[in-house]
């Protein structure tokens, strides 16, 4: 196999028409410096130990000695274990056969799940891994297949990588929520013609080429900065101001300030129709209005 450091979770052959070379699949993540949380009681100070339990004898079992099953009714389950899993391989299960190719454009980002890279196993199927890489980058194409992962049979898309291939599995569609369902509530009338001008012109000012800076997380860095400053017995970072929800900004006068006009100005909150007040009673002030 291709010299790599990662352990394989799929082997198998990829195929195309009558021309196939043997393939691995290995996770694009890795263990990361990210912040771990543990739970913890606070009376003590020690680490909660989570434990597995018999549901009826309330006994605590060894994770090791147990198998899978299938509740067929309340209550009741047929036990399996690897042979049987193994008598139920299908074709995909070693074989990812490129059954289409369609511009990456058809395949909405929604659909996109989990990513492996996928390598050629050995050097016999070196020579056949790097043509078809070669020619679906050419094409701009994104290969469609299926491969059984996870015991599930997945539909998965492969596409290009720098000088390899990538293999995205895809969401089945009935496990997702129906678009039309989740913005059914926002048909209404067409936005004004002309803030839709000034929102495509800032749009196209803010233009600029995807780097992988931007998805640096900014919230761990602080989390460190409080979790540092406790050790230390400092004072720990004020949270940052959230901007006020019922400050109401004039859009049109938004849209110009963000090209470079002036200032927007909050608009003034709708007036209600004044209570009647005894005669007697004195005036109140007017309430200062913010600016944005």
């Amino acid at each position: 196999m291709a010299e790599h450091h990662q352990r394989p979770i799929w082997r198998g052959h990829l195929r195309l028409a009558l021309v196939s070379c043997p393939i691995a699949l290995t996770s694009v993540r890795q263990a990361s410096a990210e912040l771990h949380f543990h739970l913890i009681n606070p009376k003590t100070g020690n680490r909660v130990r989570m434990v597995t339990l018999d549901a009826g004898t309330e006994k605590e079992v060894e994770r090791s000695d147990l198998v899978k099953g299938y509740e067929f009714k309340k209550d009741t389950y047929v036990l399996l274990d690897d042979a049987d899993f193994e008598r139920a391989k299908i074709d995909t299960s070693s074989v990812l056969n490129i059954d289409k190719f369609v511009p990456a454009e058809t395949i909405d980002p929604v659909y996109y799940d989990t990513s492996y890279f996928m390598l050629p196993d050995g050097e016999a199927g070196e020579d056949v891994y790097a043509v078809l890489r070669e020619a679906i980058g050419r094409t701009g194409k994104v290969a469609l297949s299926r491969l059984v992962i996870a015991r599930r049979e997945r539909s998965v898309a492969v596409m290009p990588l720098g000088r390899g291939l990538v293999v995205h599995t895809l969401v089945d569609p009935k496990e997702l929520h129906d678009p039309e369902e989740a913005f059914a509530h926002l048909a209404g009338p067409k936005p004004d013609a002309a803030m839709v001008k000034l929102a495509t012109q800032l749009v196209e000012r803010q233009a600029a080429r995807f780097d992988l800076a931007d998805m640096t997380d900014r919230y761990e860095a602080r989390l460190r900065e409080v979790i540092e400053a406790k050790l230390r017995g400092e004072e720990e970072p004020e949270p940052a101001e959230e901007p006020a929800r019922d400050n109401v900004i004039d859009l049109m006068a938004a849209l110009k300030q963000s090209l470079g006009g002036d200032a927007p100005k909050a608009k003034a909150p709708a007036k209600k129709a004044a209570a009647k007040k005894p005669a007697a009673a004195k005036p109140r002030a007017a309430p200062k209005r913010r600016s944005a």
